[in-house]
């Protein structure tokens, strides 16, 4: 399954749109050769998935229509990935519930990181450079 994932695709999802545009707008400046693909629900968000199998996803967990959680749950019963946080698709979870039992819930499900809102671009952009670095060196040793 691991070769479907599009490493120049980054799947945003969150139900603010300013946040989402924003978070758009700050990779597309600092990655220009990332696509970014921009969901508003849990629903929504499992379609673009299923559509462009985007490597990376960074997932807000308070959504409509479907939590992030369940769509975590539903990415990784259609990819079979289970909790390998450095498989594809790497999800960057951004929420803002500080939580510690939804972090810890989140992070068994599989999430590789966890950021609360609200929080610095340059630190999401960090993990998105790590990310993409973890996939290359995981493609590489195929």
């Amino acid at each position: 399954m691991e070769n479907l994932f599009d490493v120049d695709k980054i799947l945003v999802v969150d139900d603010d749109r300013d946040i989402t545009e924003a978070i758009c707008t700050f990779i597309s400046s600092e990655f220009s050769h990332i696509t970014t693909i921009k969901a508003y629900d849990g629903n929504e968000a499992i379609d673009e998935f299923e559509k462009h199998f985007p490597a990376i996803i960074i997932l807000d967990i308070m959504l409509p229509k479907r939590s992030g959680f369940l769509v975590m749950e539903k990415i990784f019963r259609i990819t079979g990935k289970g909790a390998n946080k450095t498989a594809p698709p790497i999800i960057i979870v951004i929420t803002g519930n500080p939580g510690l039992r939804h972090k810890v819930y989140g992070e068994s499900l599989g999430a590789w990181q966890y950021i609360f809102k609200p929080f610095r671009m340059e630190k999401l952009c960090n993990y998105v450079r790590e990310a993409l670095t973890i996939i290359k060196q995981t493609e590489s040793k195929r």
